[in-house]
């Protein structure tokens, strides 16, 4: 990558870096939409949404651009900030910084190195867990019948329920393969497909006893570093573009000033709620 045609120059990795700055702000947008549901939706509504964030081919795509957007922006951040302080080795005599920029503006380097370590500590609490964990839960249903609860999967064909209690799985002919797969085992045939249920493993990360509040206390310290990083990086992106005009680029920073607020706010608000008020 540092030897890439494209990043030889100070102002191609310039372009890079705001054109994949905003482009992981429309991430981030779709990705909050998404993480609302653990508090104006259930746990079906969100499980649905996992399922089809991590199936649907257009969205695994991009998904694939996300990542190497995060990886090229992170090496591009340290390979600007590299060069700026190699460019300038002795410090000026008399530096009033405060006065000059903003403090935002004078630590995106230690701002980003904090949001990367929480994006990589949020993939492995969550996004490797739903992936790779073969402890990972299927959502179920607890349904009353005659003053008894039972306890079924449910699938994602509409109408299908099969028993959790593996005596009962058993006695049904059924198995599950591949952590989602219910099979008949006489016929060798596929039943159906189980919702991963995320939104249990999530509830239960920030819900719990030892560790929950922490976790909730470091998420939100994690948001509030997000928000001091766009607030400099959203606007600093049109301008690196050359998309400075005097009659859009006030606006550009109330927008930018905005999105730097309430998106974080929103995202920070999340974990707060249920390790609160969700029951």
């Amino acid at each position: 990558m540092a030897k890439s045609a494209l990043l030889k120059s100070s102002i191609a990795k310039k372009y890079w870096m705001a054109l994949t700055g905003l482009f992981l702000c429309l991430f981030l947008a779709g990705h909050l939409a998404g993480n609302l549901q653990l508090i104006f939706s259930d746990a079906s509504h969100f499980n649905q949404y996992a399922l089809f964030m991590t199936s649907n081919p257009a969205v695994k795509l991009l998904s694939y651009l996300t990542y190497i957007s995060i990886l090229f922006h992170a090496v591009d951040g340290f390979m600007l900030t590299y060069q700026n302080v190699k460019a300038r080795p002795i410090g000026y005599a008399k530096n009033n910084p405060s006065k000059n920029s903003s403090f935002s503006s004078r630590n995106m380097a230690v701002l980003g190195t904090i949001i990367l370590v929480f994006i990589i500590t949020h993939m492995v609490n969550f996004w490797a867990v739903m992936h790779f964990d073969k402890k990972m839960p299927l959502q179920t249903v607890v349904v009353e019948n005659a003053g008894q609860k039972l306890e079924y999967y449910i699938t994602t064909d509409t109408g299908k329920f099969f028993p959790k209690d593996s005596l009962q799985l058993v006695q049904a002919g059924l198995e599950i393969r591949n952590k989602t797969e219910f099979y008949n085992k006489v016929a060798n045939v596929k039943m159906g497909d189980g919702y991963k249920d995320l939104h249990k493993i999530t509830v239960a990360f920030f819900k719990d006893a030892k560790w929950g509040l922490i976790a909730t206390i470091l998420y939100v310290l994690a948001m509030i570093t997000l928000s001091f990083h766009l607030l400099h990086g959203f606007s600093s992106a049109f301008q690196s573009l050359g998309l400075n005009n005097p009659k859009y680029t006030p606006g550009i920073k109330k927008a930018g000033a905005a999105f730097a607020i309430v998106v974080p706010l929103l995202f920070a608000i999340i974990p707060v709620y249920i390790h609160f008020f969700l029951k």
